[in-house]
């Protein structure tokens, strides 16, 4: 947050930025172990004080507590190691002091100099206005455009960036209403899709909750209070539903965690909007992760899918499972930003279904941190089928930013969707995973599933929603094909259209 004021600290403004640093003094010496680290970090927090001295945020608390809040999710909520929380710890100095990127040169060295200046830089571009006669929009565009090509030169300057825009967020509450709309615009349009290609997805799931809370305030509360309405019912029911399991994984030697999980307000409104579907209607509203320790066995030789496999196989000998609704995204199947888990859904004695996700504590880090969570796992020698998607992308994001010419953008699907890769996924009604290349109609599913419904072909549904056949595609969506026969059917049989040739 940018908003600042100047007053006199006092002893007590002093305390508060110690007692701040305490809990980032203590991740930063598990999370950095290499000699001099420690040391590196404490003096990057002295420097910084020294700097922000004085000035306040509009909450009024020191403004370093900003700076340490950033830090603290670099390493806490991203993993990130020394120079990040360093550069973190700086971001902000040449801003708001006398200080230059010279002096942070010499005194921390040239690789957190040069993430400091790529933090300027983001900085920079997000603080250029709209141009006259120029659409808000396009500038938003035009500007995410600018960031990208910053991930070539280090991912960990967006990373950084992501956390300073989270603590924003959290603190929003303190800034004008001017203020607070531009980083609500710029967190639903730029940084939110950011942290999704970046597989981290409980960032993403904050940002977007928050942006809802104050652009659509009514719906927020409305759902946060039906979630939180339903609280103990649904704590009784998932200890119901989970002792089986728990029982019956012990009993087959997995060693893992569980953990609950509810559909974040902003998930719960955004499909019901898109699915035009009610409160009641959202099937996955109920999650719980089963996060186990792979263990390579010499002897059967499972590997991880097949031990995710063999625990989904597991729990659907306890409970029905909705089979169209099991999702694999493990090994040649991940998504595009490394996520991995197999999803089922299954119907819980107290009559609801429930989504279980299953995942490997590599397959939950990388979850949970994104991108890097990869690169720590290649680090300490983990080889998977994925080792250099990640790698691939960046590089292929930055060549694809680099050309020339306006066509550039339409090859990215970037605003106010997600980052593009080179295919997509998408589902029949019964669940089937369709891949399809990036930019591909309802036409081309229909000839994909068969060249008959392709040629029979007169419309689609997509999620429910009735389309042309030219409609683009997007991962996830979920696709019918509405065929001259179906439509013959449906007049003579003077009912709903059959789903048999529906796909």
């Amino acid at each position: 947050m940018t908003a600042m004021t100047s007053s006199a600290f006092t002893e007590k403004d002093f305390q508060t930025v110690r007692d701040a640093f305490k809990p980032l003094e203590e991740s930063a010496r598990r999370r950095c172990t290499e000699p001099g680290e420690p040391e590196l970090i404490r003096k990057a927090f002295e420097f910084a004080s020294e700097a922000h001295k004085n000035f306040r945020r509009r909450s009024g608390d020191p403004y370093m507590v900003h700076s340490i809040a950033v830090a603290r999710i670099v390493v806490d909520e991203i993993g990130l190691g020394c120079k990040s929380i360093v550069a973190a710890l700086l971001h902000d100095v040449v801003n708001y002091s006398d200080y230059t990127l010279s002096d942070i040169r010499n005194l921390f060295g040239d690789k957190i100099a040069s993430l400091v200046e790529g933090l300027l830089k983001i900085k920079t571009i997000l603080d250029s206005g709209t141009p006259d006669g120029q659409d808000p929009e396009s500038t938003q565009t035009e500007q995410f455009k600018r960031i990208l090509l910053t991930l070539g030169d280090d991912v960990r300057v967006v990373l950084i960036k992501l956390a300073d825009r989270l603590d924003s967020c959290r603190t929003i509450q303190y800034l004008s209403e001017h203020k607070r709309e531009k980083i609500l615009s710029d967190t639903m349009l730029i940084f939110i899709p950011l942290a999704h290609q970046l597989g981290l997805y409980a960032i993403k799931s904050e940002l977007e909750n928050i942006w809802l809370k104050y652009k659509e305030p009514a719906a927020y509360e409305e759902i946060e209070s039906r979630i939180q309405a339903n609280a103990l019912e649904h704590d009784r029911d998932m200890d119901a539903f989970l002792s089986p399991i728990e029982r019956s994984l012990e009993c087959s030697g997995f060693h893992f965690s569980i953990k609950r999980r509810v559909k974040s307000p902003y998930s719960v409104w955004r499909k019901m909007r898109i699915k035009h579907v009610t409160f009641e209607e959202v099937f996955d509203l109920y999650a719980i992760r089963i996060i186990f320790d792979f263990q390579a066995d010499p002897v059967k030789g499972m590997s991880e899918r097949e031990q995710c496999f063999l625990i989904y196989s597991i729990i659907a000998g306890l409970y029905p499972d909705k089979k169209e609704r099991m999702r694999d995204w493990i090994d040649d199947k991940a998504k595009p930003n490394g996520y991995e888990a197999l999803h089922g859904t299954f119907l819980a004695p107290s009559g609801t279904w429930v989504e279980v996700q299953i995942r490997t504590r590599r397959m939950d880090d990388v979850a949970e941190k994104g991108i890097a969570a990869h690169w720590a796992y290649k680090k300490d020698g983990y080889s998977g089928t994925k080792d250099n998607e990640i790698e691939q992308w960046l590089s292929r994001i930055k060549e694809i930013l680099a050309s020339p010419g306006a066509d550039s953008l339409k090859m990215l699907d970037i605003i106010p969707g997600y980052i593009s890769s080179s295919d997509i996924c998408v589902f029949t009604p019964k669940g089937k995973q369709i891949p399809l290349h990036h930019g591909a109609t309802a036409l081309d599913f229909a000839y994909q599933i068969h060249s008959e419904i392709g040629n029979t072909a007169i419309a689609a549904k997509v999620n429910q929603r009735l389309v042309s056949l030219d409609h683009v595609l997007r991962s996830g969506d979920t696709v019918e094909i509405i065929t001259i026969e179906s439509v013959q059917r449906s007049k003579k049989r003077r009912r709903i259209p059959s789903t048999d040739n529906k796909q």
